[in-house]
């Protein structure tokens, strides 16, 4: 159900896009089901940018979901203050709709806020509309999407268009999963001078319980990023614990 959430909260968040499994394990009854999820991050990436400072990141998240396909969530991890100006916090509130439209077809559109609480400077807040498509093949599961944020105050006065592409497939027998990602950026997100990335990840996930699993992923970023004291777009190798309840 939040399959293109967490892949645009990670894809970057927890190693990338769907390498961190939330574990989404549900406690509820009825037509409203509760849910949260919380990773321990080497580091934090965001569509292939480092905002933790190659630190290690504490995220987790609370996520209420309704029988009809409405859905409701927050998120949030910590960064590293001096990488990108941000603040020590960010704080992501979403909302959305999802729902199986055939069989091994869901569909998935909603929004998010990103709320960055302690920048030291200037307004950082934007909102983020997003549209996805899931197709389940065997064991396999490939998604693709976009995500738009408008033009905005935070943003320079730009827009940001991402788009993306996630695979995953469960190893038959075993408690181990593969990922791959790949997206594309196009505007002030990109933190490049011609305001276009792209980003990828690639990683393995191991299942230690129902609810417990440990990852790790391969992270990068290619584009004309803007120069700095710190490279904030090389590539990286991300672990993740991550849980679910």
């Amino acid at each position: 159900m939040f399959s293109s959430v967490r892949s645009l909260l990670n894809a970057s968040a927890v190693a990338g896009a769907v390498f961190a499994l939330p574990a989404l394990a549900q406690d509820g009854t009825g037509e409203l089901t509760l849910s949260a999820n919380a990773a321990v991050v080497s580091e934090y990436r965001f569509r292939g940018v480092d905002l933790s400072g190659g630190d290690i990141a504490i995220q987790g998240g609370i996520d209420a979901a309704h029988s009809s396909g409405f859905y409701v969530g927050t998120w949030g991890s910590s960064l590293d203050e001096d990488t990108l100006g941000y603040g020590n916090i960010e704080l992501d509130i979403y909302a959305g709709w999802s729902a199986e439209m055939m069989p091994g077809l869901s569909v998935d559109v909603g929004a998010i806020y990103y709320i960055f609480p302690n920048a030291p400077e200037g307004d950082f807040d934007y909102v983020e509309a997003y549209a996805s498509a899931g197709f389940r093949l065997g064991p396999g599961e490939l998604t693709v999407g976009l995500a738009y944020a408008p033009e905005q105050d935070s943003l320079a006065g730009s827009d940001n268009l991402y788009v993306f592409a996630d695979a995953g497939v469960g190893v038959p027998g075993t408690p181990v999963s593969l990922a791959a990602h790949v997206g594309y950026t196009d505007g002030f997100l990109t933190f490049t001078d011609n305001n276009q990335a792209w980003d990828w990840s690639v990683g393995i996930d191991y299942a230690l319980t129902q609810n417990v699993s440990l990852g790790v992923a391969y992270v990068g970023a290619e584009g004309d990023y803007l120069p700095g004291d710190y490279e904030f777009t090389d590539d990286a190798i991300v672990f993740s614990l991550s849980a679910g309840f």
